[in-house]
């Protein structure tokens, strides 16, 4: 028994502030105050405040520390661990009010979310199954084996409304009722956690924070139709993701949760890992199976479908890491449970990775229908340095751009495709007033361009010769008939790519035209870029009435372009001016204008 635990956040985001210096620090001091044996050190997995990090909470008082440095260790293990005076200059300033310390759950940031999916992270020793079993671990597992037939399982999973949280929302229960369905004595269930939107990263918190629920949940699903063989396809780029997902693989094969008569049930399932290079296109089911069989990661045409013809050619069962970490709580709570919470036809939670113009960068989970206003200013603590909002992008550069008018609409699978955006995997990046949408558009387009597998024309060429219309418009180079061409374009590539990465990649021009269309006719009619963000569209001035002829624009120019004497108001050669934004950030006195 410890009288305090201490536990420090090994998350990738942590881990690359320092972490693990903060944990060896606090072992060493530990030691050395005599207390390495009334107080335990734990490794969790992320907590979600991602930006505060590295990040550390002393129980029993849940005092949540954050940004702690190593040379804040002694104080800490001398004031609270030793004298039990909690040190409020390191504490979150949310959990800080007039009346002293208040609980992390009560504060902005999580009082509005709903935690199934990431129940375990920041909590658990991801490395220590003892750890997960302590929080029910396994539990439905045993449950489902002794109790329940595959078709109850599947009944639970209609029941409850769950849909996959990859981006598609198909039914979980009716994809697991066709994979059950297909007839053939070699199956496969699959994992999908090559995660490659930018900016999200819950499935890889998901396993780097508990592991042990995808592989329960995967080995429900083997029971459930028939399987007794899984693969996790997780991207290389996550080592702390795959060193967990092994350990913990390891440890339920010696504690008889994987491998042969699991439960004295007479059911076998294993798991293994294959490690994926990369590839955006490998995320894709089709693409991702033809990786795992040893082949060029492309995509295939459907039907048929995977349940029918998947992995080897045989019926495979294909989720991604957050539909499977529903699973086992949805089994012990029951149905009725999961689908208390969210909308009509969008059930539970879901885990988006909240970044760019936000105060606080993060991953939370909301009960689906909460409304974008509510992530963006309470749990996100609104735009930095009071500028206004101007969209936000959900579903990655498969999805859209959402504007300010729709800031109140409560998120869910179909409120968003209604709105000209998509669910996608859960990334979920704000923008603000100083942002270009057509750059934006061009941005997640050139991401696509990277990532075509080239298999078919609409995606390798169309998507390319996308971009070019886009960077003729940022360059004031485009005419209105480009932007009638670039509309075109957009339709013709969704309505016949091969895979989702081409059928999608438009949706980022398609919503910002849609619903910025001024930007884009300022960029093709005025050429100027109303946020000042396209060099070629920039000119830079000097006020003569506030230039006090300081010298250090000219000194600190690349090119040479600036030219004045001490004491009298300098010009700029807009021919020879390179558009760095060098001297403007330079000046102190406010004397040169971006137009």
């Amino acid at each position: 028994m410890y009288r305090s635990h201490v536990l420090v956040c090994g998350g990738t985001g942590c881990t690359s502030s320092g972490s693990q210096e903060i944990i060896l620090a606090l072992q060493t001091e530990l030691k050395k105050q005599g207390l390495e044996k009334e107080v335990c050190v734990v490794q969790t997995g992320c907590h979600g405040l991602c930006a505060l990090g590295p990040i550390m909470i002393v129980y029993p008082e849940a005092s949540f520390y954050s940004m702690v440095k190593v040379d804040d260790i002694p104080e800490i293990v001398e004031e609270h661990l030793l004298k039990g005076r909690v040190v409020k200059r390191l504490l979150y300033d949310e959990t800080l009010t007039d009346d002293g310390v208040r609980s992390l759950s009560d504060t902005d940031f999580y009082r509005h979310q709903h935690r199934i999916a990431l129940q375990n992270c920041g909590v658990i020793n991801p490395e220590n199954i003892d750890e997960y079993i302590g929080t029910h671990g396994y539990e439905a597992l045993g449950k489902v084996l002794t109790e329940l037939t595959p078709d109850d399982v599947i009944k639970t999973l209609l029941d409850s409304g769950l849909r996959g949280r990859g981006g598609g929302g198909f039914p979980t229960g009716l994809k697991w009722k066709f994979a059950k369905a297909s007839e053939n004595k070699q199956k496969y269930v699959c994992c999908n956690a090559d995660e490659g939107d930018p900016g999200a990263f819950m499935d890889r918190s998901v396993l780097e924070g508990d592991p042990h629920v995808v592989l329960e949940a995967m080995t429900i699903a083997g029971y459930t139709i028939g399987s007794n063989q899984g693969y996790i396809y997780v991207r290389a780029e996550y080592p702390i993701a795959v060193q967990r997902l092994t350990i913990a693989i390891d440890q339920a094969r010696k504690y008889g949760l994987l491998g042969k008569n699991i439960f004295d049930s007479g059911f076998d399932f294993d798991i293994d890992l294959r490690l994926g290079a990369g590839a955006f296109v490998c995320g894709e089911e089709t693409a991702l199976m033809t990786s795992i069989e040893g082949k060029r990661g492309e995509p295939r045409p459907r039907p048929p479908f995977p349940a029918v013809k998947g992995l080897f050619g045989k019926p495979t069962l294909l989720n991604n890491v957050e539909t499977y970490a529903n699973i086992p709580q949805i089994i012990l709570h029951g149905a009725e449970w999961f689908a208390s919470m969210g909308t009509g036809k969008s059930k539970g939670t879901k885990v988006f990775a909240l970044g760019g113009k936000i105060n606080n960068t993060g991953l939370v989970e909301i009960p689906m229908g909460t409304t974008l206003r509510t992530i963006i200013e309470d749990i996100g603590g609104g735009i930095p340095n009071g500028k206004k909002f101007k969209a936000a992008q959900t579903g990655g550069p498969s999805g859209g751009c959402i504007p300010t008018e729709h800031l109140d609409i409560p998120i869910d699978y179909d409120n968003l495709i209604s709105i000209g955006s998509m669910m996608g995997s859960g990334g979920l990046i704000v923008m603000d007033e100083d942002n270009c949408m057509v750059d934006i558009a061009k941005f997640f387009l050139q991401f696509t361009v990277d990532e075509s597998c080239g298999k078919c024309t609409p995606c390798r060429v169309g998507t390319k010769r996308l971009y070019e219309i886009l960077d003729k418009i940022t360059k004031g180079k485009a005419t209105l008939e480009d932007l009638d061409r670039l509309e075109e374009l957009c339709y013709y590539i969704k309505d016949n790519s091969l895979c989702g990465l081409g059928q999608t990649a438009p949706n980022p021009v398609l919503s910002t035209l849609h619903y910025f269309k001024d930007e884009y006719l300022a960029h093709v009619i005025d050429k100027k870029c109303p946020a000042g963000v396209c060099k070629a569209l920039l000119s830079y001035e000097i006020d003569p009435e506030k230039c006090k002829g300081c010298t250090l624009c000219a000194r600190i120019c690349p090119a040479g372009a600036i030219t004045g004497t001490v004491k009298h108001p300098h010009t700029i050669n807009k021919e020879k001016c390179l558009k760095c934004g060098a001297c403007m950030e330079k000046c102190r006195f406010g004397a040169i204008q971006k137009h």
